[in-house]
């Protein structure tokens, strides 16, 4: 008889991206995204961070002061690292597991790139411009979105 307290494909998705924001440097935020195909198979991930070549002890990770003097102009987000770190082919009818809802400038990206669906976990800047216009733009090119409904099940693994 198959065991019946295993994961569902949501659990395991979005621990995929919350596995990955773990390999973020930034000291305040991080965020994991991880790309699925239509038949469950991941395509790619991505955490944010800065892009390659630009050393992360070099660029600021600071959240105030002049623009240009934070990480807001530098850091590529996680939904947009795993979008151009996937190097197949299409990612058409995909569906896209991320910590936290995408902010305007990914969900460009995201439509762009023919993903269909996002699972998204935290929605805490709900009230900002970069999340609203976000997700008027999402609603217009019919992309869904769902809250991610963990399902209170403590998991443990044994090696």
């Amino acid at each position: 008889m198959k065991r019946e307290d295993y994961i569902s494909w949501d659990e395991y998705f979005m621990g995929v991206a919350k596995l990955s924001g773990l390999r973020s440097k930034d000291p305040s935020t991080q965020v994991g995204a991880c790309i699925v195909s239509s038949d469950n198979k991941i395509l790619s991930m991505g955490y944010n961070g800065f892009p390659m070549g630009c050393s992360d002890d070099v660029f600021p990770w600071e959240k105030t002061g002049e623009e240009e003097d934070t990480k807001y102009p530098y850091v590529t987000h996680s939904e947009l690292n795993a979008i151009l770190n996937y190097r197949g082919g299409s990612l058409a009818g995909a569906r896209l597991y991320v910590s936290l809802f995408p902010c305007n400038e990914c969900a460009k990206a995201i439509i762009q790139s023919g993903i269909k669906e996002i699972v998204y976990g935290c929605d805490k800047y709900a009230q900002q411009m970069s999340v609203r216009t976000s997700k008027r733009m999402l609603d217009a090119a019919g992309v869904a979105y769902r809250r991610y409904e963990p399902t209170g099940r403590v998991v443990t693994m044994e090696l």
